[in-house]
């Protein structure tokens, strides 16, 4: 069994490389907005296993021009059925919650950032499907 501390990163397989930063390694999303995978937590801290995907979309806010939670929560959907079924089920683990995060900018776990936007879905995952838990 493994026994998971705080929240800590992994970093599997290129999955969470560096390399995603860059304009050639975007992730397809029903919006078309640029998005690609910052990073993977597995996070014991809420009692229970969360695995946390932590995506960069710089396009995402709130004022003109940008992409609104509305459009985003349609891609949160997405990369949650498209990525996070994919991984969890590749490294065998059984999370309580999937959660789902793009962020406009970089920004270290637990940490605020006031002139962020960030956006969060949660899932629990049911027979290969990302069921909206809503947080």
């Amino acid at each position: 069994m493994w026994v998971w501390g705080r929240a800590f990163a992994m970093v599997l397989l290129g999955w969470a490389s560096p390399a995603f930063a860059q304009s050639d390694n975007l992730l397809p999303v029903p919006s078309g907005q640029p998005v690609h995978l910052s990073d993977v937590l597995l996070d014991n801290n809420p009692g229970e296993l969360w695995v946390r995907f932590r995506f960069i979309a710089p396009k995402i806010g709130s004022t003109v021009g940008r992409i609104g939670y509305d459009v985003a929560s349609a891609d949160m959907e997405h990369l949650c059925q498209t990525l996070a079924v994919a991984y969890v089920a590749k490294y065998e683990l059984d999370p309580a919650r999937v959660v789902i995060s793009l962020s406009d900018r970089p920004i270290e776990f637990g940490r605020s950032s006031p002139d962020a936007t960030q956006y969060f879905e949660a899932y629990r995952l049911e027979q290969s499907r990302c069921i909206w838990e809503g947080l």
